[in-house]
């Protein structure tokens, strides 16, 4: 029979022995950042809200269509040829056609670097996003033609000029960490 002193000292070491583990063993499950897929009633207007966003390393990001049919697709080459504006490490999502009201899809961003996706239905109207996880490097970070005349990128596609003049600066997500479309630059 263990005695209170025995049943304490082995909740010591265990405390203490946690402290010897690597500090991925207790990270807590990731937070969930919403961005929601808006349309207005014509469907004239539609955009991503919100547009520019800053997480933390591990986060999982939740699109949810609220109107319309949209899709939140990478900017990478494997998505029908689109340039390449999210690290080079990280995994390119396509969430397909997300059809009704409040289907929605998820992916979690591990590797640090700025993410830039598209609905693909509305991307030449400019509904665009950007993610900057952690640090604001890779190709997202970069000019939008940053690849032009370098080997294995024949075929890629630019980003569309509607869709370039919405993109938020790096630095405003970084400075305001969730960056709204203004009212009435909603994409058209």
């Amino acid at each position: 029979m263990q005695s209170r002193r025995d049943f304490l000292k082995a909740g010591g070491m265990a405390l203490a022995g946690f402290q010897l583990l690597p500090n991925d063993l207790f990270r807590l499950p990731s937070a969930v950042e919403i961005v929601e897929m808006r349309s207005d009633i014509a469907g004239a207007h539609v955009w991503f809200e919100p547009i520019g966003l800053y997480v933390d390393p591990g986060t999982t990001v939740r699109w949810i269509a609220r109107e319309n049919v949209h899709t939140a697709t990478a900017y990478h080459p494997r998505n029908n040829h689109h340039s390449l504006r999210i690290p080079e490490r990280a995994v390119p999502w396509d969430s397909g056609f997300l059809v009704h009201t409040g289907d929605h899809f998820e992916v979690t961003l591990t590797v640090p670097g700025v993410y830039d996706y598209f609905c693909a239905p509305h991307e030449a109207a400019g509904m665009i996003g950007r993610i900057v996880v952690g640090r604001s490097e890779g190709p997202g970070a970069r000019p939008f033609d940053y690849w032009v005349g370098r080997p294995g990128t024949d075929g890629w596609l630019h980003v569309p000029d509607a869709a370039r003049k919405n993109f938020p600066s790096v630095a405003r997500i970084r400075a305001e960490r969730r960056v709204h479309p203004a009212r009435g630059a909603t994409a058209r």
